[in-house]
């Protein structure tokens, strides 16, 4: 089939931008939505252009890299799914396919569809881990975790950090990527000593790149793991008892 992009191009962060549109031909539905990319940027490169600019590691919906505005949808209208993992069955022949990049405050744009997510970054180094003394391994079954905790340990603990929650956000809040790297650590014995700690560390960290929570649920329609916005509300509570 032959499809229409309509990508967003902006040399840098403080340069100026607009859509362009481009004309791919003979796409098969067994594409993914980034090989339509490399298709388009392997005709831009032979006709001697600029390629468009997108991130991209591993391509299985594991990393979080990729990440792109697809027709207003974060990773676009499949939902659990991440770009990488979009299909072009989806679409038909002569379809208009608009991308852009995730807009938020907290994402600056770095280039065409890169932006910055090192936010989250900065929220784990808040306490996004677990202090242990150092040494050899413990046995796997040493410490007792009940297997109602673990199963929610391991929900939350899918988070990619793509960014999908943010740019879904009409207030790009970041509660529950937060809430998902506090949880599947706050709800393991491990994580117990410091987790009043890390949750304020993480929630005040979060606080100075995104915006507030007003319970939309745009998050988890979003997010390709889809984690449930429970983990939103266990922040909340964990985060009202580590300032009592």
């Amino acid at each position: 089939m032959n499809v229409h992009l309509k990508v967003w191009r902006q040399a840098g962060p403080d340069e100026p931008g607009d859509f362009e549109t481009y004309d791919i031909a003979d796409v098969t539905e067994e594409m993914s939505f980034l090989e339509l990319l490399d298709v388009l940027n392997e005709q831009l490169v032979a006709e001697g252009r600029e390629p468009v600019a997108f991130d991209s590691d591993c391509r299985e919906g594991i990393c979080g890299s990729c990440g792109v505005m697809i027709d207003g949808q974060a990773h676009g209208p499949q939902r659990g799914t991440a770009t990488c993992q979009l299909h072009m069955r989806l679409y038909n022949d002569g379809d208009t396919i608009v991308v852009e990049p995730f807009r938020s405050a907290g994402f600056p744009l770095v280039k065409d569809l890169v932006v910055n997510r090192s936010a989250f970054d900065r929220i784990i180094e808040a306490g996004g881990f677990i202090t242990v003394p150092t040494g050899s391994a413990p046995d796997a079954n040493l410490t007792l975790v009940p297997k109602e905790d673990s199963d929610r340990a391991m929900d939350a603990a899918q988070c990619i950090g793509c960014g999908a929650c943010v740019a879904a956000c009409p207030n790009g809040a970041g509660q529950l990527f937060t809430a998902a790297k506090l949880a599947h650590l706050n709800l393991l014995p491990q994580g117990q000593p410091e987790r009043q700690r890390r949750t304020i560390g993480m929630v005040e960290e979060m606080e100075n790149y995104f915006g507030s929570c007003t319970n939309h649920r745009e998050c988890s329609a979003a997010c390709p793991k889809e984690i449930s916005i429970d983990f939103i509300a266990m922040l909340n509570r964990d985060f009202r008892k580590a300032r009592r």
